[in-house]
């Protein structure tokens, strides 16, 4: 494990020489390649000093290891404009760099440093390349919800270290805490991070805001880290997690439904997938505290899954504003007749966004809905309703953008070019052909 993060350390002098832009990128997806070739146990294996790797870091650390190659691909605007693109390089790497050292560490403290450190690139990320001035406003937000639950979070750990003297995250599955307010401690910040139904503001605020890169690893991975965290804090919490879980299982599901119908008010595009991305987050929050088999599957597969179909579509998103200059559905009307090849890509993730075969999603959903259902079948109600109007958002912005009369302000336009279609099938090849090997997933916990 300690071979990667010495290669991501060794590319950072490459970010400030000259022409190196698409260096960088292809040294990502080399190292991808390597990564993938690791050889898995069920338990930790891979380990070097404190950092190990098992299947659910696995999934991640490749995911974020992907969606960072594609940043770079999906910024050649930064390139071409000559806009502090170098600094952009390092500020991709530095993320790149947390978010493998938060997946693969096996002591509980390093994880919240990392987990906490990731949050600066991002916030670079929007404050340096974001487009309108209320970008301070949105990453005043992000800071501000995330460093506010994180402190009840560091003093848990603390807690849970001077009981045990240990910090092992694998060793923690001996321990079972009965404590209301360490539980709360340590959850929340993981909830809000998700983010769940009532804390989940910063997130439109932040995607709206940010540029295209810094849309793709809010939406890919950002999220992933609060469900990975639940995945690993909730082994040593698992009696009052039975007691607590119903409060969580509530709140997301009705506020998932709540968020749905919120995504039909949008008219900003970049708005509606990010009210998407909550009320997909609500299922995976729904599934991972019933605590059972299939819910802990369901979430990892979804959160796979939503990585690659969100990152997707924010790149559709800003494809078209590019074009347009505009995000607005009222300004982007009638693609079809410009870019007519981009309406299929606009159709195959809005089609993976609503759970359609063979997408991970599909997968994901169904694990979530039978665990869900298992737990209560009250619970039926709302993911009846969730899945329908997923379904219906999903509609709803393809048909805004793809058909209608086009606007005549529009004077020059050109169709997509290579890099962007190379781009959207690397989002979609993956979430679409990793059902075929989905055993992998299923069988990891």
């Amino acid at each position: 494990m300690l071979k990667f993060l010495m290669m991501m350390m060794f590319m950072i002098p490459l970010c400030f020489k000259k022409n190196m832009f698409w260096l960088v990128q292809m040294m990502m997806m080399m190292m991808f390649f390597m990564f993938m070739n690791l050889t898995l146990n069920m338990n930790f294996s891979n380990l070097s000093y404190m950092l190990g790797c098992d299947t659910i870091s696995y999934g991640l650390i490749l995911l974020s290891i992907w969606i960072s190659f594609l940043m770079i691909m999906a910024s050649e605007n930064l390139f071409k404009m000559n806009f502090y693109f170098n600094f952009f390089l390092l500020n991709v790497i530095l993320l790149l760099i947390m978010l493998y050292l938060t997946f693969s560490m096996m002591n509980m403290f390093m994880f919240y440093l990392f987990f906490e450190a990731s949050l600066i690139p991002t916030l670079m990320l929007i404050i340096g390349w974001g487009y309108q001035p209320e970008r301070i406003q949105a990453g005043m937000y992000l800071l501000f919800y995330t460093l506010f639950v994180s402190l009840p979070l560091l003093l848990g750990i603390f807690y849970i270290y001077n009981k045990m003297n240990y910090m092992s995250i694998y060793f923690m599955k001996f321990y079972d805490y009965n404590l209301l307010l360490l539980y709360m401690s340590m959850v929340i910040a993981f909830l809000v991070k998700m983010p769940m139904y009532f804390v989940h503001l910063w997130l439109p605020k932040a995607h709206v805001e940010a540029p295209i890169s810094g849309s793709m690893i809010l939406a890919a991975i950002m999220l992933k880290l609060g469900g990975y965290g639940l995945l690993r804090v909730l082994v040593i919490l698992q009696k009052i997690n039975m007691k607590m879980s119903i409060i969580w299982i509530i709140i997301s599901l009705i506020g998932g439904f709540y968020i749905s119908l919120k995504c039909f008010c949008q008219v900003d595009m970049k708005s509606l997938i990010a009210y998407s991305s909550v009320a997909h987050m609500s299922l995976v929050i729904g599934g991972i505290m019933t605590m059972n088999y299939w819910g802990f599957m369901g979430a990892y597969i979804l959160m796979l899954g939503h990585g690659l179909c969100s990152s997707g579509m924010f790149c559709l998103s800003n494809i078209m504003y590019e074009r347009m200059n505009s995000r607005s559905l009222f300004v982007n009307k009638g693609l079809m007749n410009f870019m007519p090849s981009m309406s299929l890509w606009w159709f195959l993730f809005l089609s993976s966004n609503m759970a359609a075969p063979p997408s991970l999603n599909l997968m994901g959903e169904i694990s979530l809905i039978n665990s869900l259902v298992s737990w209560s079948w009250l619970s039926m109600l709302f993911l009846m309703l969730i899945s329908f109007f997923s379904a219906g958002y999903s509609l709803y912005l393809f048909s805004f953008t793809q058909h209608g009369k086009y606007s005549m302000k529009i004077y020059s336009f050109y169709n997509g070019v290579s890099r962007e279609y190379l781009m959207l099938m690397l989002h979609w090849l993956p979430l679409n052909i990793l059902i075929l090997k989905i055993d992998y997933s299923m069988i990891w916990f």
